[in-house]
């Protein structure tokens, strides 16, 4: 274990407490740090790291510094993201009981001609709606931008809005990871290789949201970037009891947007789980086991085909792709990992209409004409 400079979540707005952390590296390059659960590499080059792993965060960097600090800035980040990787999949591996495939997360991507401030997961496919300038892992890569912008630093200040010093953005795109080799929503397990898909449904997002909320440790997860969107509005993403199945849409909608329902009632579960004398963490095994046995239950299994590229007999069909989809169906897999807590769960997941066994069209229908009978009662 090494020391390293890092945010740690807290209450005030900005991005985090600064700290001196551990983290457990087994091999560094100029710009490059290897963990034994993934690899981190700012694409952008330069001698990062050559003043340790201790660095300032220089207010994000950015094309308004200078360059030091901007070099100081892209050091912090690599390190940053270094130990939130770290810490999220250990704390996944742990609550699941087995490690995930080796992730890659690659900062500064995208950056030719413009500016992106925004994260992705990607796995390699033979279309992308972001032309991707070199093979994608098979196991799949977290994709940060360089920064776009300025936010309040909390102190006053504005600070250079870099994903890489965003904790709320790194873990939501590492949970995509975790989805992708639990409950594997596109069953990109039954796919060629080299032609996954990238497309991502609600309960994916919500289960991405909630992870990161876990993290946390706050439900305003993305306060910080989306300070200026009122608490009100669902594009703030806010894991707020307000959000219920009469606000599904479905079909061509933002997936975030309904996957804010998805999360805001785990969150609302957890929080039943924890009034009813049970630790939070138990939910959170819960759902992670729930994810793991909802891929097995539609016959996925926990195999990774990516590794040797070979396609398992099963296809991929609509019918089980849509399945996959339905809030109840991983609710159903979640209760049959831990029935012990069905109850303060079963009592969550109501508040938002949230009910086993549904697809998520019965489930808007019963919560709107259940809202309708409320109001005209």
């Amino acid at each position: 274990m090494t020391l390293c400079s890092a945010y740690l979540p807290d209450d005030r707005p900005g991005p985090g407490r600064l700290s001196e952390v551990p983290l457990e590296v087994l091999a560094a390059g100029p710009a490059e740090l290897v963990l034994p659960e993934a690899t981190i590499r700012d694409e952008r080059g330069g001698d990062l790291l050559d003043r340790g792993l201790l660095s300032d965060p220089s207010g994000g960097g950015g094309p308004l510094s200078s360059a030091e600090r901007d070099r100081a800035a892209r050091a912090f980040g690599l390190v940053n993201v270094a130990f939130h990787t770290q810490r999220a999949l250990r704390l996944v591996t742990g609550l699941l009981g087995r490690p995930l495939p080796h992730l890659v997360v690659r900062i500064g991507m995208h950056d030719d001609g413009r500016r992106w401030g925004g994260g992705h997961y990607r796995l390699p496919a033979r279309t992308y709606d972001t032309v991707e300038p070199t093979d994608v892992h098979a196991h799949g890569e977290v994709h940060l931008g360089g920064g776009n912008g300025f936010l309040p630093a909390g102190n006053g200040e504005t600070y250079f809005a870099a994903p890489s010093h965003n904790l709320a953005i790194i873990y939501h795109e590492i949970g995509h990871h975790v989805c992708r080799h639990t409950a594997d929503f596109r069953l990109n397990r039954q796919r060629w290789s080299h032609a996954q898909t990238n497309k991502k449904v609600a309960v994916d997002e919500g289960t991405c949201d909630l992870l990161t909320a876990v993290l946390l440790d706050s439900s305003d997860i993305y306060g910080w970037h989306r300070g200026s969107v009122p608490t009100w509005d669902r594009r703030r993403r806010l894991l707020d009891g307000r959000w219920t199945m009469t606000n599904f849409r479905g079909g061509r909608s933002d997936p975030h947007a309904d996957g804010t329902i998805w999360a805001s009632a785990c969150w609302t579960a957890r929080e039943r789980v924890a009034e009813a004398g049970y630790d939070r963490s138990r939910f959170d095994r819960m759902l992670l086991r729930g994810l793991s046995l909802s891929a097995v239950e539609a016959g996925v299994g926990l195999g990774v085909s990516a590794r040797t590229g070979v396609r398992p007999d099963a296809e991929v069909t609509e019918q089980t792709l849509r399945r996959r989809r339905h809030f109840g169906a991983l609710l159903e897999a979640m209760l049959r990992a831990d029935p012990g807590l069905a109850g303060p769960v079963l009592v969550g997941m109501a508040e938002h209409g949230i009910a086993p066994g549904s697809t998520n069209a019965e489930l808007r229908e019963a919560a709107r004409a259940h809202l309708l009978v409320a109001v005209g009662g």
